[in-house]
């Protein structure tokens, strides 16, 4: 339908950008909570108040996923694909999940002690959520300037490669610096887990470049 000559003369309805963007401050909130929280982590503290926050930040992005479900069931006419736009939520959302997954990990192994490369990830996941953020803006204009969206997911692409990377040289260090199993189970999921947190971040860049190439 919206490829049909009737959907070119229709307004499209613009309240799914103000959406995904609210889901994005989601993200950077978690984001930076994650990253205090394993700081805190790090330094020795306690750590469940700042899971009970990534938890109800969760919560939030659930609510906001699930408003942009419902309304792309209300809505004639979006602004691109509804396809799409309920992939890149979905995948949004799966994010929050993600790094709500990272927190809860943390809390309940309670590791003795988090490797230095933990930290460096966080890092990575909160600069994640900043380009998604600024990726997430531009979609309003996207026929103006598509270049600007490309840039932060190429730059998603380099961080989550870097990710790997991280991840592949914590594996090699904990076999060989820690002799308790356990902690190398708990630390090998937590480590997994933050990793993966950037995959999603990039699966999304995926999503923002079919939708250039269908708008752009």
């Amino acid at each position: 339908m919206n490829n049909s000559i009737f959907s070119r003369f229709t307004p499209k309805e613009p309240k799914f950008f103000p959406l995904l963007n609210s889901l994005c401050d989601v993200i950077v909130k978690a984001a930076n909570l994650l990253k205090e929280c394993i700081d805190k982590k790090s330094q020795g503290n306690r750590i469940e108040d700042y899971y009970k926050r990534i938890k109800e930040e969760e919560r939030n992005g659930d609510k906001i996923t699930q408003t942009i479900f419902d309304e792309l069931s209300l809505t004639f006419i979006t602004p691109f694909d509804r396809e799409d736009i309920h992939d890149l939520a979905n995948n949004l959302d799966d994010i929050i999940d993600a790094i709500n997954s990272c927190a809860k990990r943390i809390m309940l192994y309670n590791p003795k002690e988090l490797p230095a490369s933990a930290e460096t990830l966080s890092d990575m996941i909160c600069k994640c959520a900043n380009h998604l953020s600024e990726a997430i803006e531009q979609l309003n204009i996207l026929k103006k300037n598509p270049k600007h969206i490309n840039r932060c997911c190429e730059a998603l692409h380099d961080l989550e490669n870097a990710a790997d990377d991280v991840y592949a040289q914590f594996i090699t260090d904990i076999f060989n610096s820690e002799t308790s199993p356990v902690e190398i189970i708990k630390l090998k999921d937590i480590m997994y887990e933050l990793e993966k947190t950037t995959d999603c971040a990039e699966h999304v860049s995926k999503i923002l470049k079919t939708i250039i190439v269908k708008n752009a």
